[in-house]
């Protein structure tokens, strides 16, 4: 088994009600996004999949659709806080959904951390997916 990591960054704000009073206030952060991939099968090249391919695979996700957003205010987000943890998952499905339409390669996305601070994170495991 071989897993690939790439990493990024972006600026978002939240509101998240009844986490903590500090929380409850309007607030950003520069979050740091790293999503992992993994596979059992390296391609004609001998890599699992090239770096190139998945950075624009998160960047599609995380540039396009987070960058310099009010994060409660996104449809993703309706009903429902945009906590660290929610936008791990976020990123997880969306960055898959982009592999899935658009890379040969048989990875799938193992990890994300979505890091609100230098020193708190979310860390999400996808479900588990058998790869053919």
């Amino acid at each position: 088994m071989f897993e690939l990591k790439v990493k990024t960054r972006f600026a978002g704000a939240h509101q998240l009600a009844m986490v903590g009073r500090k929380c409850e206030n309007l607030h950003g952060h520069n979050w740091q996004v790293e999503v992992y991939v993994k596979g059992d099968q390296l391609n004609d090249a001998g890599v699992l999949a090239d770096f190139g391919d998945i950075k624009r695979a998160v960047r599609a996700v995380v540039d396009g659709e987070l960058d310099h957003q009010f994060l409660n205010e996104l449809p993703a987000f309706e009903n429902k806080q945009p906590t660290s943890e929610r936008i791990a998952v976020y990123i997880a499905g969306k960055v898959q959904a982009y592999i899935d339409k658009n890379l040969d390669e048989k990875v799938v996305v193992s990890r994300v951390m979505a890091w609100e601070s230098d020193d708190a994170c979310a860390i999400y495991y996808p479900t588990p997916i058998v790869m053919k």
